[in-house]
């Protein structure tokens, strides 16, 4: 009787266990390497609604893009690691365009002149769109809550499932790994 107990709770502990490990996002194998500091949240939860500007001063946000993969990075000029990691975020939307994949850089930077400034910078680093955010409130609206550079990772169907805060490498076999997990996904 008391060999039965004991395999019934350990049984019982392992469906436990199983069940506790199935509710848990496969992404956390991601975090290595250059993105060791990856952020997966156990659950999955809606992108920020917060409204961002386009180039052409059109309000913009995250749900715009929903059906995508979006990798959206927020920066600003003043911030020395987001303009290092841009080019590596150039890389990246080079190498998956064409695909369901997006990357979107949010220039939080406040005045018309830091603006342009933001706007020429990312046109050196094509095929990235200008979106900006004067208000510098989405950085406070993503996990990170106001980290600088921030990038997070959000699904087809509009939910955040990653985020790093601080510079990246994100052309690096890390970064493309976590993408082809995300574009494998159904949508």
């Amino acid at each position: 009787m008391g060999a039965a107990i004991v395999l019934l709770g350990l049984i019982a502990g392992g469906v436990t266990l199983y069940a506790h490990q199935a509710g848990k996002s496969d992404l956390s194998r991601y975090a290595t390497g250059q993105l060791a500091a990856l952020v997966v949240p156990d659950a999955p939860s809606a992108a920020p609604d917060h409204a961002f500007k386009t180039r052409d001063g059109e309000d913009a946000n995250l749900n715009d893009f929903r059906g995508k993969v979006v990798v959206v990075n927020v920066w600003a000029m003043w911030c020395a690691p987001c303009r290092t990691e841009m080019p590596t975020l150039a890389t990246l939307a080079q190498a998956y365009e064409g695909t369901d994949l997006l990357v979107l850089p949010v220039n939080v930077d406040a005045t018309p002149d830091q603006i342009a400034a933001g706007a020429a910078f990312i046109d050196d680093h094509a095929p990235l769109p200008f979106y900006s955010d004067p208000s510098f409130q989405l950085p406070f609206e993503l996990p990170g809550k106001g980290a600088m550079p921030q990038t997070v990772l959000i699904d087809r169907q509009g939910r955040v499932r990653a985020s790093y805060s601080g510079g990246a490498d994100w052309a690096g076999p890390e970064a493309r790994a976590l993408v082809e997990a995300l574009l494998a996904e159904p949508g």
